[in-house]
């Protein structure tokens, strides 16, 4: 009978841990979720995971997967508490033993414009493609897989007008045109190769990458094995930035890819039956086009004399290339403090951070208190309601709330968000469909499909 009431006691020991330990974890789950709303950061920023609580058992291992910390436990169930950290990987999905998470973009507040695609990701304009991120598939493995894909019915395509695919008597310059370099991109671009089509691939950035390109050091990419032509099997399951930069830069210099870095599209239109492609260097046509960028779109500017100079740029990439230099960061989100915190651990660095609104309102808690630490320590000066007026050399003009202010200056870094694409595709013609979170049912080749 001791024995008996021994059994018991541990029983009860370890159930009374179980529930402390779980009213534990849902009260700071509950307290990061608040945090989050009362933030203004409730609301997830692309790709993120939906959570079917009919199905969910309360495993937590969606939780123990998340890198970012972006998921907690709420009533036993998972929840997404901390939704501006999410960046849609696809780890909390591939964790889940009863496939209780689905990734997808929108919510019923704010619904998410995706284009209008066919399962060979064909827009309803023949001979437009889209892949990846700006289709509505944010992970690295399906973006790729699409992209490859998506070549090879461009190549079908050519195939079938004859041995030497002309459409007219006036030939294309290029066979297909692909607009950046990310994951969908760049897997295109072999693909293209592969199947000996007369390609261009253009990147707006100095460098490969796409959206990857732009996530913090040492961020976890979470990615899984992809096939990409004329390399073979990429085997990476759990990979960070660095090292999936690293490999994916190893492949161009491999294979000999050719990509044209620093040209940004800024129109598409149809010439014929094939298309124009215009940037700022000259027009391109091209039988067939492959839209890969992000849903990132291009940088928004400020629109003031000088800003063409060399010293200004749109993100921030390695705090350590400005040490010792008088740095102006222009913005008021996650990204534009981020920087500005970034510089100021910097040797020497002089930072300012301008922001046309009188507060941050609608940025990360910790963000806020480092910036505030950092001021009050005089490592960061903060000029609020105050604008650009003209950035010069050795120097930028800022109107502020004391009048007009001359700052000396190396560098400005803006942070003002970017300008979707989206305008422009519909200018094409390319047709949109609204989500608002619903869970796709398109089958596993679709462009919006669940985790990967």
């Amino acid at each position: 009978m001791e024995l008996l009431w021994m059994y018991a006691a541990l029983m009860a020991l370890a159930w009374g841990a179980y529930v402390w330990r779980r009213r534990h974890v849902d009260r700071r789950s509950r307290a990061a979720l608040q945090a989050s709303i009362e933030a203004g950061l409730a609301e997830p920023p692309s790709l993120h995971p939906v959570v079917d609580p009919g199905r969910c058992l309360g495993s937590a291992s969606c939780v123990a997967a998340c890198p970012e910390g972006a998921l907690g436990m709420v009533g036993g169930k998972a929840a997404l508490i901390n939704a501006s950290a999410c960046i849609g990987h696809g780890a909390c999905a591939a964790a889940c033993p009863l496939d209780a998470i689905k990734l997808v973009f929108g919510t019923e507040r704010r619904g998410i414009e995706i284009p209008r695609l066919t399962p060979d990701f064909e827009t309803n304009v023949p001979g437009l493609f889209i892949a990846g991120e700006l289709g509505g598939m944010g992970l690295i493995r399906k973006a790729a897989e699409q992209g490859r894909q998506a070549m090879e019915a461009i190549r079908k395509r050519r195939s079938s007008r004859g041995p030497n695919g002309a459409l007219s008597q006036d030939r294309p310059e290029y066979d297909v045109i692909i607009v950046g370099c990310g994951p969908a991109g760049l897997s295109a671009g072999l693909a293209a190769m592969e199947h000996k089509l007369r390609y261009l691939l253009l990147e707006q950035e100095p460098s490969l990458g796409g959206a990857v390109f732009h996530y913090p050091r040492h961020k976890v990419a979470m990615t899984a094995p992809v096939k990409l032509a004329l390399v073979g099997t990429m085997r990476f399951t759990d990979v960070r930035k660095e090292k999936l930069l690293e490999f994916w830069q190893g492949v161009v210099k491999r294979t000999g890819l050719q990509i044209r870095f620093g040209e940004c599209m800024e129109n598409i239109s149809r010439e014929g039956e094939g298309f124009v492609v215009s940037t700022a260097r000259g027009s391109h046509r091209a039988r067939s086009v492959l839209l890969a960028m992000g849903r990132r779109g291009t940088p928004r500017k400020l629109g003031v004399p000088g800003e063409d100079s060399p010293q200004v740029v749109y993100r921030l990439i390695d705090p350590a290339q400005y040490d010792g230099q008088a740095v102006l960061v222009v913005g008021g989100g996650d990204s534009a403090l981020e920087a500005a915190i970034a510089l100021a651990e910097r040797p020497g660095t002089q930072v300012t951070l301008s922001y046309r609104s009188a507060a941050f309102s609608r940025v990360k808690a910790r963000n806020r208190d480092a910036l505030a630490a950092l001021r009050k320590a005089g490592r960061v000066a903060v000029e609020l309601e105050s604008n650009v007026l003209a950035v010069e050399h050795g120097q930028v003009r800022l109107h502020t709330c004391q009048g007009e202010q001359a700052l000396r200056n190396d560098a400005v870094i803006v942070c003002a968000g970017g300008q979707l694409p989206i305008g422009l595709l519909q200018r094409a013609g390319v047709a949109f469909d609204v989500h608002q979170g619903q869970v796709s049912a398109r089958p596993a080749a679709g462009p919006r499909v669940g985790a990967g």
